[in-house]
């Protein structure tokens, strides 16, 4: 049924800082979710290798620091690089079970020097094809010391079924421009990817969809003491100061209305599935669109910049 879409929220912990062994556990978590007729899945914010859990935990922001170096060139080493094809595995595995995916990645950008790190939201169509890699705007407080800003290149939204599907990274979802830049290209469900904790995805999430009118998925990684590999550097300095558990999920589904569809859900890995309906979207537009017939673009109105970001053109 073109109005009905099954989504799964796969709140899962990465296996920290692997790249080759994160990847095989998404792509087994696609395939199992696909068994069950999956139409779109969503992984949390830099699920692809890991989020940067120590700087918060080492001194990270401490000058010169020979720890954190070392620690950043292992997550770099780990980091995806899209045009060296390190995604074209689970593009595969879209396009065979004809399932669209948003994942977060830690992206290491070819165009920008192939140095610095971006947390990427990719998504790919059922089709296996990258439709769009949003790089995070604004990384958040310690997240700048490993991070770096991304563009508007990423603020696109794609058609799925009737559904039109657009996303953003964390607290990217607290800032009002962004978000009305996907609601004015007609966003309908919107997909937010969080490291973990519901702390992050308790209010906002129920907060976009009254705004929106729209349905909200927050989906967040777990992250527990135990999750950190024996080959992680200096993993003896990290674990000294880590607590037992540094990101919970709080993975949920909110409605057009505002209301939960699937509440926070807290510790558990797993997948979550929903069968979302889009008449649900018209029936809230029915008395409040943000930028239709409840807007006035006479008097206020966004300009976005979504060209690609580089620091070098070359005229040959």
């Amino acid at each position: 049924m073109e109005h009905h879409l099954k989504v799964a929220l796969a709140q899962i912990a990465p296996v920290w800082l692997d790249k080759t062994a994160t990847t095989k556990k998404i792509e087994n978590t696609i395939r199992e979710a696909a068994k069950e007729k999956t139409e779109l899945i969503v992984f949390g914010e830099a699920l692809l290798p890991g989020y940067p859990f120590w700087l918060a935990l080492t001194d990270g922001a401490k000058w010169d620091l020979k720890i954190n170096k070392e620690i950043h060139a292992h997550y770099v080493r780990n980091s995806i690089q899209i045009e060296a094809g390190e995604l074209d595995s689970i593009c595969e595995l879209a396009k065979e079970h004809k399932i669209a995916i948003y994942l977060g990645i830690m992206e290491r950008a070819k165009n920008r020097g192939g140095h610095s790190l971006y947390a990427s939201l990719v998504y790919v169509d059922e089709k296996g094809e990258i439709k769009s890699v949003h790089r995070k705007l604004q990384p958040t407080y310690d997240e700048r010391l490993t991070w770096a800003p991304g563009d508007g290149n990423g603020l696109q939204v794609h058609p799925l079924k009737q559904f039109t599907v657009g996303g953003l990274n964390c607290w990217e979802n607290w800032m009002p421009l962004p978000r009305t830049a996907l609601y004015g290209q007609g966003e309908n469900l919107h997909i937010a990817v969080w490291p973990g904790s519901e702390h992050n995805t308790k209010d906002i999430t129920r907060f976009i969809a009254r705004e929106s009118r729209s349905y909200v998925i927050s989906v967040s990684s777990l992250m527990k003491k135990e999750d950190f590999p024996k080959s992680t550097p200096h993993l003896d300095k990290i674990l000294e100061q880590a607590p037992d558990v540094l990101a919970n999920g709080g993975s949920c589904i909110a409605g057009p209305d505002g209301e939960w569809i699937i509440e926070p859900v807290l510790y558990k890995e797993e997948l979550i599935y929903k069968t979302l309906d889009f008449n649900l979207v018209y029936e809230e537009r029915q008395n409040f669109d943000p930028v239709g017939h409840y807007s006035r673009p006479d008097v206020t109105k966004l300009l976005v910049n979504r060209e690609r970001q580089t620091t070098v053109e070359f005229e040959d």
